[in-house]
């Protein structure tokens, strides 16, 4: 079943102790931070402070998407700092294997992200390496932007590359997830969905959540029924 991951990119700073007692209220399992260095994306974002500050009061599996370059100079301190994934782009560094397997000598989990533009097909060199494949269905750098419907052809490119190859990473999918597209995407087979501005936004964040996670288990189950071999996922 797939989960939701809730983003606190497009959160508003000064509310975010109040947003992240409503997700543990809600018995929200993972949060997905973005790291921004103005270079390998036009924006800032956060630094191991607050994966450090999260961890320390809550129990969430911290989920960190390293949109940086070099990204290597990154892993160590927001390891340190707490993180149980971290995600890198294929496209930020030349020497993506070293890259992840630096990331699991610390005894982390390891993803790789994938932006809209660049082809699938690059990450059969990897693939087999990684806990997590990060579909990104808007280009990075900010939150709030329009699905790219692209990302349901790449979605099933993908599926498709990972059962030629006998291997069954996680598929997260990332940007513009709403409720006008969020059934498309567990038909897909998505496990974790990354959800922003969709609840941060809502005047009502704990029902939005509510009523998004009740469409994914609804969608979910019918799933499941259909083929039974699905089930647990």
């Amino acid at each position: 079943m797939a989960e939701i991951v809730p983003s606190i990119l497009s959160a508003d700073i000064i509310e975010l102790k109040s947003l992240l007692d409503e997700f543990k209220t809600s018995n929200i399992e993972w949060l997905h931070i973005d790291i921004m260095d103005g270079h390998f994306v036009p924006n800032l974002s956060f630094g191991p402070q607050i994966v450090e500050s999260i961890k320390s009061s809550y129990r969430f599996l911290l989920d960190v998407h390293l949109m940086v370059t070099p990204p290597d100079d990154f892993i160590e301190p927001f390891r340190k700092a707490g993180s149980d994934l971290i995600t890198v782009h294929i496209e930020a560094t030349p020497h993506i294997h070293r890259t992840i397997s630096y990331i699991k000598s610390l005894n982390c989990r390891a993803g790789i992200a994938i932006n809209p533009g660049t082809p699938i097909l690059l990450l059969k060199e990897i693939i087999e390496e990684v806990d997590l494949v990060l579909l990104m269905s808007v280009n990075p750098g900010f939150g709030g932007q329009v699905f790219i419907r692209n990302a349901i052809r790449r979605l099933n490119e993908l599926k498709e590359l990972c059962a030629s190859l006998g291997v069954s990473p996680l598929i997260e999918v990332d940007g513009g997830v709403n409720g006008e597209n969020i059934e498309n995407l567990i038909d897909c087979g998505v496990d974790m969905l990354v959800i922003g501005s969709a609840i941060t936004r809502s005047k009502d964040r704990k029902s939005r959540l509510l009523e998004l996670d009740n469409m994914m288990k609804r969608r979910g189950q019918k799933i499941e029924e259909y083929n039974p071999n699905l089930k647990g996922r």
